[in-house]
């Protein structure tokens, strides 16, 4: 069901989890450095999220003792799925993102004028939610006060939340078909959540016309099928590998990770 948007307001204050890291920092963050601010804290649900990342909700509403409103889309992924003909969602059409995540977040603030905390840090070179309606004011504590990746991981512990539990195998938030993901991500996914690896391999092949989709896109062999991926030398090596990102890539090998039947546990 969606929530229900706040019409009695003249300004509001939103900080838009989602479920990874930086965003749960940032609740710290403006918790404890500005608790004058009324702050609503949502979360904009796919309907396909990764178990982990509701258990990190969970944690932080608890540790925290936050109430964080749950924004859906009336239609979910199917639906759209449907609505494209079949046509994956790709980097080139994000259309998952615009149906599933967006619109809900913008039908929630409606016209109220709203700054929305957005957790984007100081050493990242990437630009954030561009607003459409004119209403929405972005906000960056963490670019104009400096925080850097090691000081949202410090933040995070020094709080008692620790990290996300998908950190054991990947490196950030979002579906568990997240086309975005890396070879070596979507062993993860295999490995540690089989039932969606099939749903994501399902949504590959069921095309009763003969077209052909994949989340992977293709080379110049052909479609890279999830199914045809390879089984390493071992299915443990996984996120830190591959991961671009040599800070993240360092904090986490000094967490020792992966580490067997301790995804979940960070607390």
């Amino acid at each position: 069901m969606t929530a229900k948007k706040d019409t009695s307001k003249k300004e509001r204050h939103i900080l838009a989890l989602s479920g990874g890291k930086d965003s749960a920092a940032l609740a710290v963050y403006m918790r404890d450095k500005h608790p004058e601010l009324e702050m609503e804290y949502v979360f904009t649900d796919s309907g396909c999220e990764l178990p982990e990342t509701y258990e990190f909700l969970d944690r932080i509403r608890a540790v925290l003792n936050i109430d964080i409103t749950v924004l859906k889309s009336e239609r979910n992924f199917d639906y759209w799925l449907k609505y494209y003909n079949g046509v994956l969602p790709s980097p080139q059409n994000r259309w998952c993102t615009r149906h599933l995540k967006l619109e809900p977040f913008e039908a929630y603030i409606g016209d109220v004028v709203t700054f929305s905390y957005v957790a984007i840090r100081a050493d990242e070179n990437r630009k954030g939610y561009k607003d459409t309606k004119g209403t929405i004011i972005p906000r960056h504590p963490f670019v104009e006060d400096g925080i850097v990746l090691q000081d949202v991981i410090d933040i995070l512990n020094n709080a008692g939340l620790g990290l996300p539990g998908y950190y054991g195998w990947r490196k950030r938030s979002g579906c568990y078909f997240c086309f975005y993901q890396t070879d070596s991500e979507w062993k993860g996914l295999r490995k540690y959540h089989p039932a969606e690896f099939e749903k994501a391999c399902y949504y590959e092949e069921n095309h009763s016309d003969g077209r052909v989709y994949t989340w992977r896109g293709k080379n110049k062999d052909g479609h890279l099928f999830l199914r045809d991926l390879r089984k390493g030398r071992n299915e443990n090596e996984l996120v830190i590998e591959e991961s671009n990102d040599n800070k993240l890539k360092t904090i986490l090998r000094g967490l020792n990770l992966p580490i067997e039947n301790q995804i979940v546990s960070w607390e």
